[in-house]
């Protein structure tokens, strides 16, 4: 008898994959017309909306030819090309007239990076991280009055983490926060698992040479821990156990919007994040909490960081429907591989190690997935009521 049951449980084993795939194809397709701009992709497999596109492409999201969304084509911004070639097709170069009939024609977008492509990253020549000239990025004109045309006909807005901060001009950057009544602090910030060059040689250039710069030429950090960089070039870096009571920060969720996203309660966030306000016209979905103790605190008083602070900012309602993810939530080592099994998210423990601090795929299966598809669900299923 338990030899049997072995058998059953080998071909359950082997052949779930292929009726959960099965199960997909099964599915219809949804038509949704989506405008996704990302300034930022340097290779083929679009790191920087790829997040997205596994939502899309899973939920069955497609164009109007009923064709789903390709993560290499369907984009507006920075296309890659070989030996240091590339292309843009960006909305800078749409007329008064294209931006409207492009509005008119989409039933939302996403501005998943605005941060662009620099000159010495671009053509292999940067040391670490440093900085240099960029060839595109920033917020354009046209990308804001697309923006308020698609705001002012109430369809969906998503943006995140750096569409309004470097290289984007500081009049476009105030008619934005003006539009959505968000405001950037100036500062970003992001976790390191260690903060010991000796150790980790992912830590920018730029970044320790700035911080030691300003700080007595100073770098005595050997633990992990959460940097601060403002827009002036100020630095200032909370060190684990020195002023931090927890090495990463948490985004936290109540009750109410635990139910409405599907999130937990509290999870780690261990990549780059913008310190974001907001006016009491929009909703605070989760936040941003770090765990300081009594120094860390002093820390961030003089640098007039609020703790908590936003990671989701929601306006939802019959004006407009708008939310800004306040990190960089579209970049998660994420495979594609996946997206054409019905039910994977039920096996999402499979594809992330709990005990490892600096790991990011946790995020994007108990977070992203399922507050980006609740987001875009109530939205089809609303525009389906009309």
């Amino acid at each position: 008898m338990k030899r049997y049951f072995i058998i059953a449980g080998l071909v359950i084993l082997f052949t779930l994959p292929v009726w959960m795939r099965a199960a997909w194809y099964l599915e219809g397709k949804k038509e949704l017309k989506v405008v996704t701009v990302d300034k930022t992709t340097t290779t083929d497999d679009g790191i920087e909306h790829r997040s997205f596109n596994w939502v899309l492409y899973h939920e069955k999201y497609c164009k109007a030819d009923r064709s789903l969304y390709s993560i290499s084509k369907d984009y507006y911004g920075f296309f890659p090309g070989s030996d240091g070639h590339y292309k843009i097709k960006g909305l800078e170069n749409f007329s008064n007239e294209q931006l409207q009939k492009l509005a008119d024609h989409s039933d939302m977008t996403y501005y998943t990076d605005t941060y662009g492509v620099y000159k010495k990253e671009w053509y292999g020549k940067i040391y670490r991280g440093d900085v240099s000239q960029y060839i595109y990025g920033g917020m354009s004109v046209q990308d804001l009055k697309y923006l308020l045309l698609m705001k002012a006909q109430h369809k969906l807005i998503m943006a995140e983490y750096n569409d309004i901060a470097t290289p984007t001009s500081k009049d476009i950057r105030s008619k934005f926060e003006d539009a959505f009544g968000v405001r950037w602090t100036g500062w970003v910030g992001r976790y390191f698992g260690s903060l010991d060059t000796t150790q980790n040689k992912e830590i920018p250039v730029w970044l320790l040479r700035d911080y030691k710069a300003q700080h007595n030429n100073k770098w005595s950090f050997k633990n992990s821990g959460i940097v601060f960089v403002h827009e002036s070039g100020r630095i200032e870096i909370l060190e684990n156990k020195r002023d931090l009571k927890e090495e990463v920060p948490y985004i936290l969720t109540n009750e109410r919007n635990q139910d409405r996203f599907r999130v937990p309660q509290k999870i780690k966030y261990s990549y780059w994040f913008d310190v974001m306000l907001t006016s009491h016209a929009n909703n605070v979905v989760s936040v941003y909490q770090i765990k300081t103790n009594t120094r860390g605190d002093s820390i961030l008083n003089s640098i007039n960081i609020p703790n908590p602070f936003p990671a989701v900012i929601e306006h939802y309602d019959k004006d407009y429907k708008f939310y800004y993810f306040c990190g960089d939530f579209c970049d998660n080592p994420v495979d594609m591989l996946f997206t054409e099994f019905v039910g994977i998210t039920n096996f999402r423990g499979l594809f992330y190690s709990a005990n490892n601090v600096a790991e990011r795929e946790s995020f994007f299966w108990l977070y992203y997935e399922p507050m980006v598809s609740t987001i875009l669900d109530e939205y089809y299923s609303s525009l389906n009521k009309k």
